[in-house]
């Protein structure tokens, strides 16, 4: 059987399923499974993000910061970005 046999042969025993939602949420469930993980680039390591902490900190101290008086000005500055 050939990858285009297969696709087609997937999707026709999906059809036969695709009405019952638990066996479609275990479908998928599994389908996901066999996906390769793929790294989160949002992740940090312990290190990394005690390192970026100690940055913040840094910039504060060097008063290198944003400063808001009012909840309306938090917005109107976040609102302009």
């Amino acid at each position: 059987m050939n990858t285009i046999e297969i696709s087609t042969q997937i999707l026709n025993d999906i059809k036969i399923i695709e009405n019952d939602e638990s066996k479609m949420q275990r479908l998928a469930k599994y389908v996901k499974r066999l996906l390769p993980k793929k790294e989160d680039d949002s992740l940090l390591t312990k290190e990394e993000f005690f390192a970026k902490i100690d940055r913040a900190i840094a910039q504060s101290k060097r008063g290198e910061g944003k400063v808001f008086t009012s909840k309306e000005e938090l917005h109107k500055y976040l609102e302009s970005l």
